[in-house]
């Protein structure tokens, strides 16, 4: 296998995450091969990005650093995946990590089911007071695009993660991550790559995914027109029979918001975000989380 070969690429995009990027670039480089390659693209970091980069580029020459203006994570993923080499991408975030043997299954599943296109494998969940929990993918089952999209944009049945996962690198070329949104931009390409690829799943814990404060924070500003963009992104890009699913999947994006205002007190905006799902869906807005908190706002001023 030649340099420009690889099986793997590591692509890993970064912003001012100096204290985190040791613990994963030292979780990839404990299982490196010769059949893998790690990008990493930082993006406009402000703080000691740099040096850490530096140290490990010195460290080991195998490592491909990738600099450019801050422009989002969408942007620094988008350019990794421009640069990478290898068949398959694993987008692995900078504050998680890999177990030891994560290469390891992902070049198994490949062994034995060499014309997937999507690997999801299990990761462990790790809380910021260091509870942990274990996370494992559903089976990816549907006769029909519709049915797929159906199960992962509006059942939840299907739950992909950076980080565990591993993607044919031309599909991710094909969709890639829409800059305009600022966050949540692997559910297009992720809707992309399920209805037009073969999936396959593993139960084998592949990553530790941290959750911290900073990732946990709900960011309510403009949130009723990113919404609306979001629901532009996902269909943008997925065949004409699935395009019947828009109305109920910008009911849910409602919903989301109905309850994130419900949650924050903001009964008024709740109210109009309910409003607005009902008459794009019934059949999403009357689901029973919904509608239960729908009813007590009746008591609520």
């Amino acid at each position: 296998m030649t340099s420009n070969d690889k099986l793997i690429s590591v692509v890993v995009p970064t912003y001012n995450y100096a204290h985190y990027l040791p613990r994963v670039l030292d979780s990839v480089l404990g299982q490196w091969a010769d059949d893998l390659e790690l990008v990493i693209v930082d993006d406009g970091s402000t703080d000691d990005t740099g040096a850490v980069l530096a140290r490990y580029a010195e460290r080991s020459p195998s490592i491909r650093v990738i600099r450019q203006p801050n422009g989002g994570a969408a942007s620094a993923r988008n350019l990794g995946v421009s640069n990478a080499r290898g068949q398959y991408v694993l987008p692995l975030d900078a504050d998680d990590e890999l177990v030891p043997s994560a290469l390891q299954v992902f070049r198994s599943m490949l062994t034995a089911h060499p014309g997937a296109d999507l690997m999801l494998a299990g990761h462990l969940s790790v809380m910021p007071d260091g509870r942990e929990r274990l996370r494992t993918p559903a089976p990816v089952k549907g006769a029909s695009p519709a049915d797929i999209a159906r199960a992962y944009l509006l059942h939840k049945c299907i739950s992909i993660s950076h980080s565990c996962t591993l993607v044919r690198r031309e599909l991710l070329a094909q969709r890639p991550y829409p800059q305009r949104l600022r966050t949540g931009e692997d559910v297009p390409v992720f809707a992309f790559i399920l209805v037009n690829g073969q999936t396959v799943v593993t139960d084998q814990v592949v990553a530790r995914i941290h959750k911290h404060a900073d990732s946990l924070r709900n960011d309510r500003s403009n949130e009723e027109a990113y919404a609306l963009e979001m629901a532009d992104e996902v269909f943008s890009s997925l065949p004409q029979s699935c395009q019947f699913l828009r109305p109920r999947y910008v009911a849910q994006r409602y919903l989301s918001l109905f309850r994130a205002a419900y949650q924050a007190r903001d009964y008024a905006a709740a109210r109009g975000f309910y409003r607005k799902a009902l008459k794009l869906s019934l059949r999403q807005a009357l689901r029973w989380p919904y509608l239960s908190k729908a009813l007590r706002l009746l008591f609520k001023a």
